[in-house]
């Protein structure tokens, strides 16, 4: 059925975002910290809740205050990880700050199990160790800040990080930008300036409306 012509505007062209990405894909997210991809991800997924979830990965480190274990995160001993690993259970892990953080063949396969979508949030090394699985195949995203600058004053605003996390995460941030720029895995690279800018980008992106 047409729509009322009094009820639309014309000089304004009505966009709508479809159900579900034609493509399937997982999408891989990446970038520094304080670079904003959780938000952005938790926005993308709150806007589409029968569309996308974010998969749950396996660390050993404690939990913080607010976690809850299957939700934030897997909290696991390391000889449980361990046995993860050599099984081949993981599909890319890391180990961050002395602790290891992986993504589970399960997760996904329950993700995919719901007809959903699989969201990564993984850094640079998850990021070169599935790009090179031939099983695996997905979309990959980099979420940058306009600069250096705007991570560190994001870093120092949370409140939450010392000096010598903060330099350390400043350098991993430098690493990271320099391997999004060069290498040529991402198919998107999303600057973080503006939040809903970036989150119409990244919409946009997924759902194939570019």
């Amino acid at each position: 059925m047409a729509p009322c012509t009094s009820l639309v505007s014309t000089s304004t062209p009505l966009i709508l975002t479809p159900t579900a990405p034609q493509d399937r894909r997982p999408i891989v997210i990446s970038g520094p910290s304080g670079a904003g991809k959780g938000t952005l991800i938790q926005k993308l997924i709150d806007a589409h809740p029968n569309t996308f979830e974010l998969t749950v990965s396996h660390t050993t480190r404690k939990p913080r205050p607010g976690e809850t274990d299957g939700i934030s995160y897997h909290f696991v001993s390391v000889e449980t990880y361990n046995t993860l690993k050599s099984n081949g259970d993981l599909i890319e892990d890391a180990m961050y700050a002395d602790n290891f953080y992986g993504t589970s063949k399960a997760a996904l396969e329950k993700i995919f199990n719901r007809r959903l979508i699989p969201i990564l949030d993984i850094d640079m090394v998850g990021v070169q160790q599935v790009t090179i699985n031939p099983k695996f195949k997905a979309r990959y995203v980099f979420i940058k800040p306009r600069d250096l600058a705007v991570l560190e004053q994001r870093l120092r605003g949370r409140g939450t990080e010392s000096e010598l996390h903060i330099q350390a995460r400043l350098n991993q941030a430098r690493r990271e930008l320099e391997f999004a720029e060069t290498t040529g895995v991402f198919d998107r690279v999303i600057v973080n300036d503006d939040l809903e800018k970036a989150y119409l980008e990244l919409e946009g992106f997924v759902f194939g409306l570019e």
